[in-house]
């Protein structure tokens, strides 16, 4: 198992920086195995061993997966000048911890969303190559027809210069409002809005509903989060 040093296992959680874990340490607050630590240069093999602070025993990730039910008015990035982003939905500790959405929601856009501290997987779970499915929910102003199920079936080019990758629409209500779920393997920016824009029928609403094989958990609330199980994360990893 590989060793860290005792204030970057600390700092991990995002509960305390490595800053303050040095002063904990130095007031005897810092217990491995149940014997005080002076010196947060030490390392451990944070599996093996049980570190507590404070009086509280550490829960150690070696990476951090989370699904948030995205609201309405929130901005998919780490930091942005233009308004408040998903992080502001976590909890300081969370903040500290360097997490960034895996993928964009437009601002107005709900649903699914990853965030983590784990680059690669991250990164192969939106590449084009790799073939793993958005799903979304979207209310579109006009009739949704199989015309339309056919040029997303094609591949669409749309006025912009944009070339579509094939993709699926499943027309679930077609009226004056009509309501599909839409399947892309890539993720351009404002892509399904756009698809859909170009045949004349813009989105009212739109929501992720799904990532690959992993679904939106219902029992989240809007602007609610939780942690990926492990046999969650064990499937985004077989995605790849």
């Amino acid at each position: 198992m590989e060793q860290q040093r005792l204030d970057k296992i600390i700092a991990s959680t995002g509960k305390w920086s490595r800053r303050e874990a040095k002063e904990l340490a130095r007031r005897g607050l810092v217990t491995v195995n149940g014997a005080a630590v002076c010196s947060v240069e030490k390392k451990f093999a944070p599996e093996a061993v049980e570190i507590s602070v404070n009086g509280e025993v550490l829960s150690y990730r070696r990476v951090t997966w989370i699904m948030m039910n995205k609201p309405r008015g929130y901005l998919s990035a780490t930091e942005d000048g233009r308004g408040k982003t998903v992080l502001d939905l976590l909890p300081r500790e969370l903040q500290r911890q360097k997490l960034f959405p895996v993928g964009r929601l437009d601002k107005d856009t709900e649903g699914l969303l990853l965030l983590t501290d784990e680059g690669g997987l991250a990164h192969a779970l939106l590449s084009p190559k790799r073939h793993v499915d958005k799903v979304y929910y979207t209310r579109t102003k006009g009739r949704l027809t199989e015309e339309d199920c056919q040029a997303f079936a094609a591949g669409m080019s749309l006025p912009d210069g944009l070339q579509c990758q094939p993709a699926r629409l499943e027309i679930l209500l077609a009226d004056k409002e009509s309501e599909a779920r839409v399947t892309l393997r890539e993720g351009k920016f404002h892509q399904v809005k756009r698809m859909l824009a170009a045949r004349g029928k813009p989105v009212l609403y739109l929501e992720r509903v799904q990532m690959g094989t992993l679904p939106l958990d219902r029992g989240l609330a809007r602007g609610a989060f939780r942690f990926l199980t492990e046999e969650e994360i064990a499937g985004l990893r077989a995605l790849v």
